[in-house]
């Protein structure tokens, strides 16, 4: 995705919002998000579906960004918000409400007064995927907004990438918004820390899908202790 310098220069963070929300380049997720919404399981009766592409949310100054990799069919794809709704939400958020990111430990639905301190969210895909595996093509498509956002938060210093699929896609989407990338390449890992050439500082995290916290591969003291670096790292 490219965009002209005017562009560029007159860009914001709210422009980027709405063109995703519009977006439509992916007609197999734009025909599963839709299908999702028109045919939610019975606990989800009666709740309208967002069905659309999830702009990204939290403080445009911040210098905390969190990178997840898509919304949740039944999570953001219903609500409207990145990691609302669902179980990933409830640990990332009571995550950031206790590392002084967020207000409140808990997330809803977009109207639930919840508000992130010095936070951005954002994610490689922003469409819900069937079996929550984007395809190729679709990060390639995606990408452009994620570099849009990494060149508006001119303030950050600390990226936590839930995963090492939102990881590498953090890595691609720096090198296109022309950010250097350390050679050898930056390997995830759990609780893993890399200082990059810009000044930032990235952190690996499990993913807190119900996959590794049922499981115990991801604990609550393993996914907040990435939360209590990275506020080191930005109260340091």
């Amino acid at each position: 995705m490219r965009y002209a310098v005017t562009r560029m220069k007159k860009d914001s963070l709210t422009r980027v919002n709405r063109a995703a929300i519009r977006c439509r380049r992916c007609p197999r997720l734009v025909a599963w998000r839709a299908e999702t919404a028109a045919n939610p399981p019975r606990r989800y009766h009666g709740h309208k579906y967002w069905g659309r592409p999830l702009p990204g949310f939290g403080d445009g100054a911040a210098r905390l960004l969190i990178v997840g990799l898509a919304p949740a069919a039944h999570g953001g794809n219903r609500t409207g918000r990145m990691f609302t709704g669902d179980r990933s939400g409830d640990w990332l958020y009571r995550a950031l409400f206790e590392h002084g990111f967020a207000n409140q430990p808990e997330s809803v639905d977009r109207d639930d007064g919840l508000e992130l301190t010095d936070c951005y969210i954002s994610a490689a895909v922003r469409c819900a995927p069937p079996a929550n595996k984007p395809a190729r093509d679709e990060f390639d498509n995606c990408r452009g907004y994620l570099v849009r956002d990494l060149r508006l938060l001119r303030r950050l210093r600390v990226v936590i990438a839930l995963g090492k699929i939102a990881f590498d896609s953090y890595l691609k989407a720096a090198a296109e918004a022309g950010q250097p990338i350390p050679r050898p390449r930056p390997k995830f890992g759990h609780d893993i820390r890399h200082d990059l050439d810009n000044g930032l500082t990235l952190l690996g995290s499990y993913h807190p899908s119900q996959q590794n916290t049922f499981t115990g591969k991801l604990t609550v003291p393993m996914f907040h202790g990435v939360f209590r670096t990275a506020r080191e790292l930005l109260d340091g």
